[in-house]
This record gives structure tokens, C-alpha cells and sequence, in this order.
């Protein structure tokens, strides 16, 4: 008789966060559910992990991943942080989320595993702990969107339905997210340790940030310095990506600002469709706080808010210590308008630079704004080399513009063709428009039909392939009176 063996999952648990101070964390078990269902998996994420898709996607890994089975080497834990909610400083802390542990990759990367959805904690603010399907489902479609388009972002590795209801203005399927991260450390981690810990505890919090995100990194005089510095390196780098794919945020509160550099919480986000600094698509962000032309501001002004907390460890003298922060402040912003400048002339096709980049490509942008031109489409139309007479294009003022940027293209070494594709290197063909973001999640949830959303995740995979099959994907919606808007799903 052949002997029944259990395929072994492949957890490789190594979890630092559990030794830091007791201040930062609960150990907290997830609330179990009825009737788990694993609903999606991602398996090439699960294999750049080391897990064995064959033993998780299953009704094993269904358990696994809705937090009725906890695999061995895990220590559950909600984690402790602040934040400053648009503009308003405030306890918070993961409330419906747990930290499975810290899974050591194949690559000896180490990964934060969490469940997003898996019941109340001591961190909850009256709330139930859980989370509706749809919003889970759109963090797991504009997460891996990111990813294909380059830009540094916190991974979905699966969806599981609880069988349980979840209510918030109706009666919503519950669900599962399980997300992958270099960390979950934020902003809003060191405003806490500020706020109610000791400057040892701050300090312990630090150390363990340098060594986790930036152990090649100098340190220079003053380690703790050198952190703040190397964050705004991070957060330059990925909000210059941000806007040069038109995304928008949502709600960038210091607890959505990570210290690894990645994008995190997919709430209300979308990506811009007719180019207007001041689109904003979050319900409650009814001042346009987080409006995509906002977005470099604020995560200076979050920035700023880290370096308030550090200012212990920077310097013994107050005056000095935020002398010191104040220069690092001023050289993200610098850093950021580099970063850009640079993304905004490959998506020109422009390998070197002149000094009149910024102001042609300032026009180019006002042009847009004025005829309400789609934001990607442009571009696309710009690599592809199309010629278009309706709309922006039909104007004797983009005409005017196409010449002084063919005549700045030709005073550059590179050909054409060159020049060409690094333009379809850096823009993309398409984007997770709204309407088909919607399309999908309307057909899951309502309808439990998931090849919708199967196949925009195919299409978004792989953004630069200008395919034949991404044509259909690359299309506006149809005129609407009303204004797209999301929602946070909490």
C-alpha cells in the first residue's frame, strides 16, 4: 500500500518583526471562517516565493490563506503605527489585517506574508475586521498592474471568499487578501514609536528599518540620518513613477507611505483617463487633498512627518537636528523633479538633454490639459507614430509642438529607431482603465464569473508588448455625466 505523504507547502518563516519591542505588535490568531474558497492564486509569485502551487492551490491553501490554518513556522501579529489621516494625527494600527510572518525566498529575500480581511484586532476602531470581495479583488488586479508596469509595489498572491457576508452600505461577500511585501513598516510605524514609545524604542524601530531595507547603504555619520535620506531616495524614485503613469494614489496618509519604497494599500486608486492635474477619484477626498497634481507635495509633507519623528536620533541639539532634516526634505524634492524629468524624456524617445526639455514638454502637457486628452493614449500615439486628426491632434497647436519635437529628436546621436523604442519601453500600451477595472469586479462579484478579470490580468502582465489583444483594452468609455469615483472598501 503506497503511503499517503502531504506535499510540503514550502514556508520558510524567519520573523524578525516579532523580536522588536512588544510596543509594536499583538500577537493575535485570525478569526477563522465558514466556508473558505480559494478563488485566485498568483503561482508565479508563489513560485519566485519558494511555495508549492500544486499543495496551495487547493482547499488546503484556501484554509491556509483565509486563516483557518496557520502553517507551521508562522507567529500571527497585528502590527502597531500611527498616522496622519489627511492632515490629522491619530492612533491606528493594522485593524483588519494580521502578519503572518516573514517568508525567506529562494533569493534570500525576506517578504512580509499578510492577511488583509481576517477579523477584528485590538487595533479595529469599532470596525468588524473583515473585507468585501470587490475591494479585495481590485487591490489584487491594480497591484499586479503595478508590477507589470515596473513600478514598486506591495504583491496579491491570493483571494479567498469566506462564505460570510460583510456589511457596509449592503450586504457584500467577504473575502481574503493575501499580500506580499518587503515590509510593512511605514511612515506611520515611526510616528508611533515617536508618539508613545520610548527614544530606545525609536531607536530599536530604526535599526531594524536600516538593516532590513538598507544594509549595502552608507551610513555616514549618522546612521539615523542616512535612513531618513535613503526613504526620500525610495519615495522620489516611485512617485516620479506615479505620475508619469498617471497614478493616482488615492490617500496617501502617512500609514500608506511605506519605508521600502513600494506602493501600498490599493483603497480608493485609479489611473487618470483625460489629463487634468487636479483629477481626484477618492469619495472622501472631497478637497482634493490627494489629487494626482498633489501627490510629489505630499509625500514630502509625509516625509517631513518621518523626519519629525526622528529628530531624536538625529542630532542632540534640537535646532540642529531639524536643520538637518529640513536639507533632506529640500533634496527629495529636487531628487523627485530629476527622477521625473528623466521618465518624461524617454517617454519622448529623448536619450539626452537639453535645456529646453522641461518647457516643451510643460507645452506638451498644457496641451493636453486644455483638449482634455487622454493621458496614455497620447503618449501611445506619440510611440506608435500614429497620426490622428480629431481631437488634440487636430490642432495647429500639437502641430506646432510635433515639429520642435522631431527637431529636438534629430539632435540627438540615437536613430529613429532607437529613439522609438525607448519610447515603448516607457509607455505603455495599456493601463487598468477604470471601466474595465469595474467590468471585472462587477462580473466576479455578482455574477462569480472571473474570466473577465483573468483576462485583463493577462493583457496588464505584460504593458509594453503593444500586442494585438491590448487594442481593445486600450479604449476610452463611453462619454458619462457622471464623475468615476472610488472607494475605500474599509
Amino acid at each position: 500500500m503506497t503511503e499517503n505523504r502531504a506535499i510540503p507547502e514550502g514556508w520558510n518563516f524567519d520573523n524578525s518583526y516579532a523580536r522588536l519591542p512588544q510596543l509594536f505588535f499583538t500577537r493575535q490568531n485570525p478569526t477563522p471562517v465558514r466556508s473558505p474558497k480559494l478563488i485566485i492564486f498568483n503561482e508565479k509569485l508563489a513560485a519566485s516565493l519558494g511555495l508549492n502551487d500544486q499543495a496551495l492551490n487547493s482547499d488546503d491553501g484556501g484554509a491556509v490563506f483565509a486563516g483557518n490554518r496557520i502553517p507551521e513556522g508562522a507567529e500571527p501579529l497585528a502590527q502597531a503605527y500611527a498616522g496622519h489621516q489627511f492632515g490629522h494625527f491619530t492612533m491606528l494600527g493594522d485593524g483588519r489585517a494580521l502578519l503572518l510572518g516573514e517568508q525567506m525566498t529562494p533569493m534570500k529575500q525576506r517578504v512580509d506574508i499578510q492577511w488583509k480581511g481576517s477579523g477584528r484586532t485590538p487595533y479595529s476602531r469599532r470596525g468588524d475586521g473583515r473585507a468585501a470581495l470587490g475591494p479585495m479583488l481590485r487591490e489584487y488586479i491594480i497591484s499586479e498592474a503595478m508590477h507589470g508596469l515596473g513600478i514598486a509595489t506591495t504583491r496579491s498572491l491570493a483571494v479567498v471568499t469566506t462564505g460570510e457576508p460583510v456589511y457596509r452600505e449592503t450586504e457584500l461577500p467577504g473575502a481574503v487578501l493575501t499580500r506580499v511585501a518587503a515590509s510593512h513598516l511605514r511612515v506611520g510605524t515611526f510616528e508611533y514609536a515617536a508618539e508613545w514609545g520610548t527614544v530606545e524604542d525609536l531607536r530599536a524601530l530604526a535599526d531594524y528599518a536600516w538593516q532590513r531595507h538598507f544594509p549595502e547603504a552608507d551610513e555616514g555619520e549618522n546612521r539615523y540620518l542616512s535612513l531618513l535620506r535613503e526613504v526620500g531616495k525610495r519615495q522620489a524614485g516611485l512617485i516620479a513613477q506615479w505620475m508619469l503613469a498617471g497614478f493616482i494614489h488615492g490617500v496617501m496618509n502617512t500609514d500608506n507611505m511605506t519605508i521600502s519604497g513600494e506602493t501600498i494599500d490599493y483603497g480608493p486608486c485609479a489611473f487618470m483617463d483625460a489629463y487634468d492635474p487636479a483629477t481626484v477619484f477618492s469619495s472622501i477626498d472631497v478637497q482634493g487633498r490627494y489629487a494626482y497634481g498633489n501627490q510629489p507635495y505630499m509625500a514630502a509633507w509625509n516625509l517631513a512627518r518621518l523626519a519629525e519623528a526622528l529628530l531624536p536620533l538625529l542630532h542632540d541639539k534640537q535646532e540642529q537636528a531639524v536643520g538637518q532634516a529640513e536639507k533632506e526634505i529640500a533634496a527629495f524634492t529636487k531628487l523627485y523633479q530629476r527622477h521625473w524629468l528623466a521618465g518624461m524624456r524617454a517617454k519622448l524617445g529623448l536619450f539626452n538633454e537639453e535645456a529646453e526639455d522641461e518647457a516643451l514638454i510643460d507645452e506638451l502637457l498644457e496641451l493636453m490639459e486644455k483638449h482634455s486628452a487622454d493621458y496614455t493614449n497620447t503618449f501611445r500615439t506619440l510611440t506608435l507614430g500614429e497620426s490622428e486628426e480629431s481631437g488634440l491632434f487636430g490642432t495647429g497647436e500639437y502641430v506646432q509642438w510635433h515639429e520642435r519635437w522631431q527637431a529636438r529628436r534629430g539632435r540627438q546621436e540615437e536613430t529613429p529607431d532607437f529613439s522609438q523604442q525607448l519610447m515603448r519601453n516607457s509607455n505603455p500600451a495599456v493601463i487598468p482603465r477604470n471601466h474595465r477595472v469595474e467590468e471585472a469586479l462587477e462580473a466576479a462579484v455578482e455574477q462569480g464569473d472571473y474570466s473577465v478579470m483573468e483576462r485583463l490580468l493577462a493583457v496588464l502582465a505584460n504593458p509594453y508588448a503593444y500586442s494585438p489583444e491590448q487594442a481593445d483594452y486600450a479604449t476610452l468609455p463611453e462619454p458619462s455625466s457622471c464623475p468615476y469615483r472610488t472607494f475605500c472598501g474599509t
